[in-house]
Formats: C-alpha cells, sequence, structure tokens
C-alpha cells in the first residue's frame, strides 16, 4: 500500500515515523498552555486534559495510517492488538499534573517493542525543543548530537532523580523510606514529575541516576532505550533486566549502579515502641 512503512524497512522509518507523531503531538501540548483545561481525574489525585486525549489522537492516527498492523498501548486508553511482533507504547503527556498547574516539565514519549525488547524511543519536550532519540544499536541523540551519560563514580558526588505513586494515601509502596535512605549517601536528590524526561536526562548526563516504583509501560519505554544506548544502564530493583512492562525502575551511568541498588535494598529501621 502506497505511504506505508513495510516491516522489512530498516529502522530510521520508524524512527522517522516516531519522530513526526511526537513533534504534531508536542505542537497540540504547546498551543494548549494558552487553552483553558478541562481537567477530570482518573484516580484520587491522577489527573487526564483534553490535551492528553488529542496528543495521543495525534499520535495514534498518524501510526495507524502507517503501520497498521503493529499493535498499540497507550495511557489514554488506546489499544490495539496484533499478531504483529511489534507494538508501540504511547504517553502522550507524560506530566500531566505539571501540565496542569503550568510547571514547564513535561514531555511525548513514543517507545517501539519487537517481541520482548525494545527497539527504538522518542521523547520530545515541547517547551526546550529538545527532541531525545534512540534507535537500538545506533546510539542515542538530543538534537542530533549524541548522548553519553555521566562519569560519576560515586554516590557522594551524585544528583538523582525520582518519583512517587499517584496516591500515596492508599498506596503503601511509595518511595518514601528510599528516598530518605538515598538523600543521606548521594549529593542531591530532585523530583520532577517526568520519567520519560527523567530518563532522557540521566542519559545526557544531566543527572547521574533516576529510580521510581509503580509505573506503567508507557512511563518507561522511551527511555530505557535512550539511556542504554547512551551507555547507561537499566533494571529493576534486584538488577535483573529491565521490562517497561515491570513497575519498578533503577536507571543510572552504570558506575553508580549497583550502590544505587543496594541503597534501594536497604530494610527499613525497627518501628519505635
Amino acid at each position: 500500500m502506497r505511504g506505508m512503512v513495510d516491516p522489512g524497512d530498516s529502522r530510521s522509518d520508524w524512527l522517522t515515523l516516531a519522530v513526526d507523531a511526537a513533534r504534531a503531538a508536542s505542537d497540540i501540548i504547546r498551543r494548549g498552555m494558552s487553552d483553558a483545561l478541562d481537567i477530570r481525574f482518573k484516580g484520587a489525585i491522577n489527573l487526564v486534559t483534553q490535551i492528553d486525549v488529542a496528543a495521543e489522537r495525534a499520535v495514534v492516527e498518524r501510526l495507524r495510517a502507517k503501520v497498521p498492523d503493529h499493535g498499540i498501548l497507550a495511557e489514554e486508553g488506546s489499544l490495539h492488538e496484533s499478531r504483529s511482533p511489534y507494538r508501540w507504547l504511547i504517553d502522550p503527556l507524560d506530566g500531566t499534573t505539571n501540565y496542569a498547574h503550568r510547571f514547564p516539565f513535561f514531555c511525548v514519549s513514543i517507545g517501539l517493542q519487537k517481541a520482548e525488547r525494545m527497539i527504538l524511543g522518542v521523547v520530545c519536550d515541547p517547551l526546550r525543543d529538545e527532541l531525545f532519540t534512540a534507535v537500538r544499536g545506533g546510539g542515542a541523540s538530543c538534537n542530533g548530537r549524541p548522548l553519553s551519560v555521566s562519569s560519576t563514580a560515586v554516590l557522594k558526588e551524585s544528583l538523582v532523580v525520582t518519583g512517587f505513586a499517584y496516591d500515596p494515601k492508599r498506596d503503601t509502596n511509595v518511595n518514601f523510606r528510599h528516598f530518605e535512605a538515598m538523600s543521606r549517601v548521594v549529593q542531591g536528590v530532585r523530583r520532577t514529575g517526568s520519567a520519560a524526561l527523567d530518563l532522557c536526562y540521566v542519559a545526557a548526563g544531566r543527572s547521574d541516576g533516576f529510580w521510581e516504583l509503580s509505573l506503567s509501560p508507557w512511563d518507561t519505554a522511551a527511555g530505557q532505550v535512550i539511556v542504554e544506548e547512551a551507555g547507561g544502564r537499566v533494571t529493576d530493583f534486584a538488577g535483573r533486566a529491565f521490562s517497561p512492562y515491570t513497575p519498578e525502575v533503577v536507571a543510572s551511568n552504570g558506575k553508580i549502579h549497583d550502590a544505587m541498588l543496594a541503597v534501594l535494598s536497604q530494610e527499613p529501621p525497627p518501628a519505635r515502641d
């Protein structure tokens, strides 16, 4: 079919497609900064706006037009099951709470999975006009410039980033204990509100490590590839190979990874009488 990307084509075709989709969604997000928002709740404090929905529609329409046989899993409900080994994992607006408050840290995240492995990642920051991309085996870049993780070798000199569950009043695994333990041994800890951008910042060497729990596949799919292709390491809390379907993630420059895992594995102190 004319205009279709054949599954036998190189991954550069899919990268071009993902970049086009991410930029289209980013345009919607950027324009929406001046609009009144229709804010709804998916959970106790988990938000969705009309901009999330419109951005997802823009991404999905472009993917379905070019690769209709590929599967799709997106945060705001777009789901297309397929026998194809390829599946797109989409977060049309990662950092919706930030966006709703006009806090300038959010992005579009698009990852492509082949069988059990992530092979492509695109993350677009609409406000800073930064486009993070990676193709498995081809390195990672930001706006065409190669990315490389930091060289920081010890935790006490590291800047690390984390996030928290959407409903800390109901979710018992909310990361406060890990946050306290990590804060005692690193140079600094930040909490930004966008896991996809947090991963990209590890890839760019802007931070040295990142950890978080209770995540969804679309939160980490693209960022995993970008970190790994920039020379970093991504695992679960036990140091096992990472899958976006694992709700917990540790990403780092590789040099501090084992030390981060050791801190995250610490038992909580006994309760006081």
